[in-house]
């Protein structure tokens, strides 16, 4: 019979058994749930609720069957007990008696569920902070190596303007960081303990909700309102959302990496621990890892998209649509833990082929905008500079010659103050040497930018 069981005169139908179990996958929370538990029933015997000696058996038993499903020796999870709570609470029971039956006094599956997955997502967070920061790690030493390789930047995916590959590079670090950010700020307001809260009035029990959140760390104590407790996921709706937004930034990433490393381009070799073959040419290198990366961030945006249908439609408090939050929220987890594990490495086995972006970032209407700026330099306002050199380059268009292969004479004709200084500015080293202000791509800047991540309190002392 069910543990709820008591109200009802027949069993439940066999196909809504099936329908309504989720401990096959919410068994993950097994250490949280028993975590929470052990601070419950700690709490009980504070208040009397229990003895002493029911909580001290409660907390030994618990702690045994952690160490069970650790070593395998929990055996199979029954699907007949619905989910990991049950399960726990039944092998509890069955091992140490009716202390075991104590232990879920004052306390629903409601407040349970929402305390053990915020205790799981906190860690999860923490986790992946880790690993957003040894990502940005791996591309700040790559930026470092890079300071003054040129490449060609880009607009409407067309070359725009010279930058260096390091500059590029930082441009990724400074969106992780925001991810980061994003990660933390979601921990920090989920920090609140649901426990105590109940089905949704909390409980006739002199509780403790204060012990209890001391006990599990949430810093910032118990939920205030226990019918918000126990009925609302956007706590785990707004860590999805940081993961897609970083999974965003990985995708992009990607898209790149996957641009650069083409024998269009072939300005990068990623590792070959990072591609795969093909099952019928040999010749084949593909990048997968960055190929899957973008494929999977829309299965992401699945997960977020799946949680947020669920919760849009449901009146205070709990409803068993809720049940449906979990699988989402572990497959964004695991999916987004995943690449951020392999990236790191990724970025570390990159070998760049540094001439073919030189030459790729030499071509000299890279460089137009540095002559309208020379003339803005020499008093032409910028809007009548822009028009003159726009003329000159299709004029140079339509001559099929390269700003660099003007006469002075035929530069002349749109540009009249040009001189022989002129011609010096198609140089892509000068043009990113110029661009020496705070957040440009000249390698001093650069190098700057690399030492203020190296001053960041996360960054290893031995990077």
């Amino acid at each position: 019979m069910a543990m709820w069981g008591g109200r009802f005169a027949a069993g439940t139908d066999q196909l809504v058994a099936q329908l309504s179990e989720s401990v096959s996958y919410d068994r993950r929370l097994y250490a949280h749930d028993v975590r929470q538990s052990i601070a419950h029933v700690r709490m009980l015997a504070k208040q009397g609720i229990v003895t002493d000696a029911d909580a001290d058996a409660c907390v030994d038993g618990l702690r045994r069957i952690q160490a069970d499903i650790e070593s395998g020796a929990f055996g199979a999870w029954d699907p007949a007990l619905e989910d990991v709570h049950m399960n726990i609470e039944s092998r509890l029971t069955k091992n140490i008696g009716v202390s075991g039956a104590k232990l879920h006094s004052a306390r629903s599956r409601n407040d349970q569920v929402a305390t053990d997955l915020r205790l799981y997502l906190r860690e999860e967070i923490d986790r992946l902070t880790l690993l957003v920061r040894r990502l940005q790690r791996a591309l700040v030493e790559q930026a470092d190596a890079h300071c003054a390789t040129l490449m060609p930047g880009f607009t409407h995916l067309q070359h725009a303007q010279p930058v260096v590959f390091g500059h590029y590079l930082l441009a990724y670090c400074e969106m992780l960081d925001r991810d980061a950010g994003r990660l933390r700020d979601c921990r920090e307001r989920m920090d609140f303990c649901p426990l105590g809260s109940g089905a949704m009035a909390s409980t006739t029990l002199p509780i403790d909700r204060f012990f209890t959140a001391e006990q599990l760390g949430f810093v910032h104590g118990p939920c205030r309102n226990s019918m918000d407790a126990v009925s609302d996921r956007d706590f785990a709706v707004e860590l999805l959302s940081a993961i897609s937004v970083s999974m965003m930034h990985l995708s992009r990433l990607s898209e790149d990496l996957i641009f650069a490393s083409s024998q269009e381009a072939s300005w990068l070799e990623l590792g070959d621990a990072f591609c795969t073959g093909s099952s019928l040419m040999p010749q084949k290198k593909n990048p997968d890892v960055c190929e899957l990366t973008r494929g999977k961030t829309g299965r992401v945006y699945g997960d977020l998209m799946a949680l947020l249908t669920v919760m849009k439609g449901l009146p205070l408090c709990y409803n068993r649509d809720m049940q449906e939050d979990k699988e989402p929220v572990f497959d964004a987890v695991d999916t987004y833990r995943a690449l951020l594990q392999i990236y790191a490495d990724m970025i570390d086995s990159i070998k760049l082929r540094a001439e073919r972006m030189r030459a790729a970032a030499s071509d000299p209407a890279l460089m137009a905008t540095d002559l309208a700026e020379w003339l803005v330099r020499r008093g032409v306002p910028f809007r009548e500079a822009h028009h003159r050199v726009g003329a000159l380059v299709g004029y140079c268009a339509r001559q099929s010659k390269a700003l660099n292969a003007l006469t002075l004479e035929e530069m002349r004709h749109s540009v009249p103050e040009a001189d022989e200084e002129c011609l010096r500015l198609f140089d892509p080293e000068r043009s990113v040497q110029a661009r020496d202000v705070f957040g440009g791509p000249a390698p001093n800047q650069v190098k700057r930018q690399v030492q203020f991540w190296r001053s960041q309190t996360w960054y290893p002392s031995d990077a």
